[in-house]
């Protein structure tokens, strides 16, 4: 049987998908869940695939967790083309449900945002609807953040924006916007769908902050809200 498979994407580049899988990952595992973390495509570097790695556990070889890894620092469709290479979709797919075989859930990273081109013809939008996964949204609790995720479940099909979760990181120093976006948010969406994380530091490695206090309470959340079986 497949597994559950999550798919964390962003409203933008640097909104804190790496940060907020390679926490959930450590907190599944920690859960008893038996969980694996990939991150399909990357370019410009290996930083988010080799921190989702260690949070897993190193239960796979680095390049089956990211097997499309291009040196250009540009979106992957075109770091790819760069070097020669092409990547389709149904690779994409084939090759996630072969190595997360015989996992109970599969937390997979998009790259860039929700219609940021991966590959040839597809975006994490696609990726998205060929494994049937739950989405979630990470997003800058900031000025701006509500018009970004209304936009992003917007371009969702309708079944699985109804399924999405969308998770804040805080910003340093809140401010009005930060406070109320949330409580915005919730006339749109159930608000029990929508989960604020804790900032975590300018140069945070989310492969061994603590998981407790508020960043617990927030990842607790999230799980009750993704995991078909309370445990």
């Amino acid at each position: 049987m497949k597994p559950q498979s999550l798919f964390i994407t962003g409203t933008d580049t640097g909104a804190g998908k790496t940060v907020l899988a390679t926490l959930l990952t450590r907190f599944l595992r920690e859960y008893g869940v038996r969980v694996v973390a990939l991150k399909p495509l990357c370019s410009g570097g290996r930083d988010d695939a080799l921190a989702l790695w260690s949070a897993g556990g190193k239960v796979l070889a680095l390049d089956e967790l990211n097997p499309w890894h291009f040196r250009a620092a540009m979106a992957p469709v075109l770091a790819a083309r760069r070097e020669g290479k092409q990547v389709q979709l149904a690779e994409v797919v084939k090759h996630i449900w072969r190595v997360s075989r015989g996992f109970e859930l599969v937390v997979v990273e998009g790259a860039g945002g929700l219609l940021s081109p991966m590959g040839e013809d597809f975006a994490s939008r696609e990726l998205i609807v060929a494994l049937k996964a739950t989405p979630i949204i990470v997003s800058p609790n900031r000025l701006g953040a509500v018009n970004q995720i209304r936009l992003t479940l917007e371009a969702l099909p309708a079944r699985l924006a109804a399924q999405a979760q969308v998770v804040f990181f805080d910003l340093p120093k809140p401010d009005s916007a930060t406070r109320s976006n949330a409580a915005l948010l919730g006339e749109f969406i159930e608000p029990e769908r929508i989960h604020r994380l804790p900032w975590l530091g300018m140069n945070a490695k989310p492969i061994v902050i603590p998981l407790r206090g508020r960043l617990r309470v927030g990842l607790q959340s999230l799980v009750r809200c993704v995991l078909p079986v309370p445990r």
